[in-house]
């Protein structure tokens, strides 16, 4: 069985990543959405296993104190990470793994395991990026600001990820990503030794 590879999916906060990877999956076989842990409180509709695994602080840190995360990152207030457990069962089954985290948390992955193919959404502009996230209606002016200014800098750092896909038109946008995710698996180095072993 060939080994699964994982993806992630980065980019500011209102980029469209969570609608983006919803139509991926409707549109691929194969894949598994790694479900992030997070201490921030449910928005209306979330299920806890479902969207996050949401924990209180204190049982946040000790799954760090355990070592169980792949990343983990402070946000806003709020800590998020993706347990290693769920990641590394889904790859050995041979699914490509989807990671839907914060740029800060994408740095860490990337660290410890460099051979992730990251790949950065970017808004079309930055006026539709604040028109997003005003739209949500999920958080207050304050945190709106927080995010934008987070944003911000998160933009800046683009330049260091494999793939970028701007978000201007969702279906173009899933269209690259699947393109990527077939030409991931089509590297020569990593299929020599398959193709090799059959002849």
């Amino acid at each position: 069985m060939v080994k699964g590879k994982t993806f992630i999916i980065a980019g500011p906060s209102g980029v469209g990543k969570g609608t983006i990877i919803k139509k991926l999956f409707e549109s691929r076989e194969n894949l598994y959405f790694s479900v992030s842990a997070t201490t921030r409180a449910p928005r209306p509709g979330e299920m806890d296993g479902v969207d996050y695994h949401f924990l209180s602080r204190e049982r946040f840190l000790d799954w760090i104190d355990r070592n169980a995360f792949l990343e983990h990152a402070e946000f806003v207030g709020n800590l998020y990470g993706t347990p290693k457990k769920y990641v590394d069962e889904a790859m050995e089954s041979g699914k490509d793994v989807i990671l839907d985290i914060e740029v800060q948390g994408a740095e860490q992955v990337h660290r410890q395991r460099p051979d992730v193919v990251r790949i950065f959404i970017a808004p079309p502009s930055w006026e539709e990026l604040e028109r997003r996230l005003v739209g949500r209606g999920t958080e207050d002016p304050e945190k709106v600001r927080e995010r934008l200014a987070r944003s911000r800098e998160d933009i800046l750092l683009a330049r260091y990820y494999d793939y970028l896909v701007i978000n201007n038109d969702l279906d173009q946008a899933v269209e690259e990503i699947q393109a990527i995710i077939t030409a991931e698996h089509c590297r020569a180095r990593e299929r020599y030794d398959s193709v090799t072993r059959r002849l």
